[in-house]
C-alpha cells in the first residue's frame, strides 16, 4: 500500500511538472507572437536604403529576352 501511494504521488508530481512546463511554453510563445505582431516590416526603409529591384529602362525588351535572362541567371 505504501509503495502504491509513492508511485501515485510520483506520477502526480510528474504530471504537474509537465503541465507547468507546457503552460510556461505556451505563454512564452504567446509573448513572442505579441512582440512580432507589432513589428511593422512593410514600412518604407529610412536612411540610405537602396531599392533592390530596378526594372529595365528599355521597353523594347520583350518576353523572349526576359525568358532568356531567366534561363541564364536562374531568377
Amino acid at each position: 500500500m505504501k509503495n502504491m501511494l509513492k508511485v501515485f504521488f510520483g506520477t502526480l508530481r510528474l504530471l504537474l511538472l509537465f503541465a507547468g512546463c507546457t503552460i510556461l511554453f505556451y505563454y512564452g510563445i504567446m509573448w513572442i507572437n505579441q512582440e512580432y505582431e507589432n513589428y511593422r516590416r512593410y514600412d518604407e526603409p529610412e536612411g540610405t536604403a537602396v531599392k533592390a529591384f530596378q526594372p529595365f529602362g528599355d521597353e523594347q525588351n520583350g518576353w523572349f529576352t526576359r525568358l532568356l535572362l531567366f534561363y541564364q541567371n536562374g531568377e
